[in-house]
């Protein structure tokens, strides 16, 4: 099938676990020169996508690695091809075989690739294996992956080597799918396998807690013979053992020269640029979320989505690290941004504050700090009841009365900073996490409840239903059961046309200006939301 050499085989995958950073759409001289680079570093097997039968949505041609589609390469002649099947597409399938004939329309000796693997959890890889019965008749080499087998138990993992036993399976990798394997767990894996499994073992890693390199060499050391890895690393979330290092190992322990050039060439023409722009690579929350064995889909998709800040992505991690997030889903993204999923609790009324009161509500845009002077004079002559959010400190301290925030990260990263501004907070005291409660013992706390539903204002006497966890909502919340008169806005000034941002501030905002009970709100400096405005020097 390849010529490896002292039995290893050194497969590389950037395209097909890269693509999902750019949809599978890579330019096709960009594959060619790959394909050099990878026969010059003597990579034995370039898998070059996967072949499926999902057709939702636009995604490139490696998404599919159709027979056409491989006819327009020149494929160097040391290079095997090989593509990956998804095994749910197999093993939710109502007629195996039909599915097959639809993926694999020609025998192997009739296509441009001779190798499938096939990507299994635990749960799909008994409907899925025989799968290599029908792709060995027809002459592939059959390859299976089995996915977050780092949780499993030593029975549940001999039980499935010993399932793979009964077919033709020419090798069984393993994939430290969430990232959190470290090296001794990789060697006990690979000796439970032993224990069922006598066949070629591979590994494929990923690089979350920084450990891709160590974990693949420790396999190696352990008897395993097939190992990944992508050019820069790229593949989901963090990436995975970098091509480029672990050709200097797999030279070394073949005894044999590689030539890098032609790698390192096309990291720089190519691989470097897409790296600045989608950003795959290791981090701190990528760290996190293998140590958690939360999937890295979730830090990739609120990585690339400005809605997410710092404080969003630490409390989305605590959040499935509590209810688990082995499993990617949107919904389940979405929920967790939002924290205050209970019955809303509170003991602080705010009426007698604010009850007929006009209120000046600071958020955090250029806004203040740029009308600073006729912000404060307007406050000195009229006396509103200013509220500013979290720690905004734009204008003097003595002209704030109170302040406002719900994030329960940011109220623990701000926790220093709230002990020594003199204003009381509202918050939802009660409800929040144990130690944002002992951070903020010494703290002035006004305790005004939140839950947040979708879709959905409602004013309480101690506490509030906010569509979201924003904190804008919840300020808009407590001046409306406080019954203020009106609501004069500084510092919303807005974020681009693009972000966004922009429209889920504006949605909130028109959701909030349509409930019947809702306060009039006035934006006094430079706003790009659909706002009643009035400058602030006119006032």
């Amino acid at each position: 099938m390849m010529n490896a050499s002292n039995n290893l085989v050194f497969l590389d995958c950037t395209l097909r676990d890269g693509g999902y950073y750019n949809s599978w759409d890579f330019d096709v001289r960009l594959i060619q020169d790959y394909m050099d680079a990878m026969s010059s570093a003597a990579v034995d097997i370039v898998e070059l996508g996967f072949r499926s039968l999902k057709l939702e949505g636009f995604r490139g041609a490696c998404a599919y690695t159709t027979d056409e589609f491989l006819e327009c390469l020149s494929i160097p002649t040391s290079l095997t091809v090989g593509v990956m099947v998804n095994g749910s597409e197999l093993a939710t399938s109502e007629c195996l075989d039909a599915t097959l004939h639809a993926l694999f329309p020609r025998p192997a000796d009739k296509t441009c690739f001779s190798l499938v693997r096939i990507a299994c959890h635990a749960h799909e890889f008994r409907a899925a294996l025989p799968a290599a019965t029908w792709l060995k008749d027809r002459g592939f080499s059959v390859g299976f992956n089995l996915m977050q087998v780092a949780d499993k138990s030593e029975s549940e993992v001999v039980g499935l080597a010993k399932e793979a036993t009964n077919y033709p399976v020419d090798v069984l990798y393993f994939a430290d799918s969430m990232g959190g394997m470290e090296p001794d767990q990789a060697a006990q894996i690979i000796g439970w396998i032993r224990q069922a499994w006598p066949g070629p073992l591979g590994i494929h890693t990923h690089d979350n807690m920084g450990l891709a390199l160590q974990n693949s060499l420790r396999a190696l050391e352990e008897g395993v013979t097939w190992v990944d890895s992508t050019v820069t690393g790229m593949g989901r979330g963090p990436g995975n053992a970098r091509t480029e290092e672990m050709m200097i190992e797999m030279g070394e322990r073949r005894s044999g020269a590689v030539n890098m050039v032609p790698l390192m060439r096309l990291i720089r023409e190519h691989f470097k640029p897409m790296q600045e722009l989608f950003g795959w690579g290791t981090n701190s929350y990528y760290y996190l979320a293998g140590k958690y064995s939360i999937h890295p889909t979730y830090v990739q998709e609120m990585l690339n989505d400005s809605r997410y800040d710092e404080e969003d992505i630490l409390a989305v991690i605590e959040h499935l690290r509590v209810e688990g997030g082995k499993k990617f889903n949107l919904n389940t993204l979405d929920a967790a941004r939002h924290f205050y999923q209970g019955e809303p609790a509170g003991s602080w009324d705010p009426a007698p504050m604010m009850k007929g009161r006009e209120v000046l509500l600071l958020g955090s845009g250029p806004g203040v700090m740029d009308h600073r002077g006729a912000i404060e004079s307007y406050i000195r002559r009229k006396r509103p009841l200013v509220v500013a959010l979290n720690t905004q400190s734009s204008i003097s301290a003595d002209l704030i009365d109170v302040r406002v925030a719900c994030h329960p990260v940011r109220l623990l990263a701000d926790c220093e900073t709230h002990t020594r501004l003199p204003q009381p907070l509202i918050t939802p005291a009660s409800m929040l996490p144990e130690d944002v409660k002992v951070s903020l013992s010494s703290k002035q706390t006004l305790d005004f409840g939140l839950k947040v539903e979708p879709e959905r204002f409602e004013f309480g006497q101690y506490y509030c239903s906010v569509p979201t966890s924003l904190v804008i909502a919840y300020a808009l919340a407590i001046v409306t059961s406080g019954r203020a008169e009106r609501v004069l806005m500084s510092g919303f000034d807005g974020y681009g046309a693009d972000d966004p941002r922009s429209q889920e501030m504006q949605n909130l905002l028109s959701l909030y200006q349509s409930s019947p009970e809702a306060v009039p709100l006035v934006a006094v400096t430079p706003t790009r939301y659909s706002l009643p405005v009035q400058s602030i020097y006119a006032l």
